[in-house]
C-alpha cells in the first residue's frame, strides 16, 4: 500500500522548504487541535471587544485565522519562519486546497494588510474599520472550520 500523501501543493511546499521559508518540525495532531482551540477564542474574543476597540477586534480576527491556518502546517510538521511567515501560511494553505478556490482563506491576504496597517500605523494607510471587521468575521469562521477538516485528513508531509 502506498503511503499517504497530499500531493496539491507539494512543489510549493517543497520550494518553501529549500527556500527557508518553511522548516520541518515534530507533525502534532494535539498541537493542531489546541491551535484550533485557540483560534476559536480569539474569534470568541474579537466579537467581545468590537465596541471597545474596532482595531483590537480586527487584530484578534486576523489572529484566530492565522492560527487556523498554522495548525494545518503543524499537522503536517510544517511551520512558517523568518521575515514574510505570517503570508507564507496563507500561500502554503492555499496552494494545498485549491481548487477548488477558497474565498475565505484569500480573504486571510487582505485581512493580513490590514493588521499590518493597524499594527504598524502609517498617516497614508487606513486602521482597520468597522467595515473591515464586518467582511472579515464572515470569513474567519469558516476559517477555522476548513482548518479543522484540514487537520483532521491531511497527512505529515
Amino acid at each position: 500500500m502506498a503511503p499517504n500523501v497530499w500531493a496539491l501543493g507539494r512543489a510549493e511546499v517543497e520550494q518553501a522548504l529549500r527556500n527557508g521559508t518553511l522548516t520541518r518540525v515534530d507533525a502534532s495532531r494535539d498541537l493542531a487541535e489546541a491551535m484550533l482551540e485557540q483560534a476559536r477564542g480569539a474569534f470568541s474574543a474579537a466579537e467581545m471587544v468590537t465596541d471597545v476597540s474596532v482595531e483590537s477586534a480586527f487584530n484578534l480576527l486576523y489572529d484566530a485565522a492565522r492560527l487556523a491556518l498554522s495548525a494545518v502546517l503543524v499537522n503536517q510538521g510544517l511551520k512558517t519562519r523568518g521575515e514574510g511567515a505570517h503570508a507564507a501560511v496563507v500561500d502554503l494553505v492555499i496552494a494545498q486546497t485549491e481548487p477548488p478556490r477558497q474565498e475565505a482563506l484569500r480573504a486571510v491576504k487582505w485581512m493580513r494588510s490590514v493588521r499590518n496597517d493597524t499594527q504598524y500605523p502609517n498617516p497614508d494607510r487606513p486602521v482597520a474599520s468597522r467595515d473591515d471587521f464586518d467582511d472579515a468575521v464572515r470569513h474567519v469562521p469558516t476559517v477555522i472550520e476548513r482548518a479543522g477538516m484540514l487537520v483532521q485528513h491531511m497527512p505529515p508531509f
